[in-house]
């Protein structure tokens, strides 16, 4: 009779136990739903649920977001992105995307990583002082950033071709709205201003080295560069694939800086993909910029040129992921 009473005992103790554990657990489930709610909302409300909403205008002949006579038209709006007068445009626009993307990367690099190695290295109270600073111009609109290259690069008042003028060479060296300028001017502001966030990315990887693997190649007489190459760069892997990712849909994303450079107000050279895409499916004269197409061609140039983008920026993130595991 004892020995029954004591198993019942057990059972009862087990069983609360058991509810007190599942109790537990949907608490912690709605605690940590709370927290992700809001970010899975906006993110189908701002993601999925414009995307889905713009997939079949790709197929009509939709002009704008107040058209009522819309017909289906099946892959003619794909069509006619490479067929006279978008081709050529549209051509254009991807090859400056491509020369800035690659300019832009090697910027990530050359200040990014640099600057990083300087933060990693630096001992000195003042290097939050100076991450501060390094980070301040991510905080400087694109706009800013544009009319910044205007005011240094005019023909006329430019402040560098106004130096370079002074110093003996010739005038008017650098126009802001050459192609030049935007191609590789460009992406130099581009990457001083983006300093901070890529310094960022490359410390984080390089503070997450062991510090003995540091101190051993120390002792083994390696030089500071040679630590660089065979420590510091294959260790910080997974952040460098960040920092590509994020180079890839900045570059093809980039808009308020080549507005500030006047490309919705007739500068051909600062035409970019972005800025082309606008055009052609929401430009009007009003809102800067004439619209060359329909809303429906501006959906179908974004999803014909981004969706490639979306899959290699996925297909880097899992690379990202794996290689932080080994």
């Amino acid at each position: 009779m004892n020995t029954s009473s004591q198993h019942g005992r057990v059972a009862s103790n087990k069983a609360t136990r058991d509810q007190a554990a599942k109790a537990r657990s949907r608490r912690e489930f709605l605690t940590d739903l709370i927290y992700i709610a809001p970010q899975y909302i906006i993110y189908i409300g701002l993601q999925i649920l414009p995307f889905a909403i713009a997939l079949p205008i790709i197929f009509t002949d939709q002009v704008d977001f107040l058209d009522q006579d819309v017909n289906w038209v099946g892959f003619d709006n794909i069509a006619s992105l490479f067929q006279g007068p978008l081709d050529e445009r549209l051509f254009a626009a991807l090859r400056r995307t491509i020369i800035f993307s690659c300019v832009n990367y090697v910027m990530v690099f050359l200040f990014g990583f640099l600057l990083a190695l300087a933060m990693f290295e630096l001992v000195s109270k003042l290097k939050g002082l100076f991450f501060t600073i390094i980070y301040m111009p991510w905080m400087l609109s694109g706009i800013g950033v544009g009319l910044i290259m205007v005011m240094l690069f005019s023909t006329d008042t430019g402040s560098f071709n106004l130096i370079l003028s002074e110093a003996g060479f010739s005038n008017n060296a650098f126009d802001a709205k050459s192609e030049t300028t935007s191609l590789y001017v460009l992406p130099f502001m581009y990457g001083w201003k983006a300093a901070g966030f890529n310094m960022a990315l490359f410390l984080g990887g390089l503070l997450a080295i062991p510090s003995e693997t540091i101190e051993s190649a120390r002792m083994d007489g390696a030089r500071y560069w040679q630590r660089v190459r065979y420590i510091y760069l294959p260790q910080i892997v997974p952040s460098m694939i960040i920092a590509t990712i994020f180079s890839i849909i900045n570059s093809f994303g980039i808009f308020d800086e080549l507005v500030g450079l006047g490309a919705l107000a007739g500068n051909q050279n600062g035409e970019f993909m972005s800025i082309f895409i606008y055009q052609l499916g929401f430009g009007s004269a009003t809102m800067g910029g004439a619209k060359i197409g329909t809303l429906a061609q501006g959906i179908t140039a974004s999803m014909v040129i981004f969706l490639p983008l979306v899959f290699l920026a996925f297909w880097l993130n899992r690379l990202q992921k794996k290689l932080s595991y080994h």
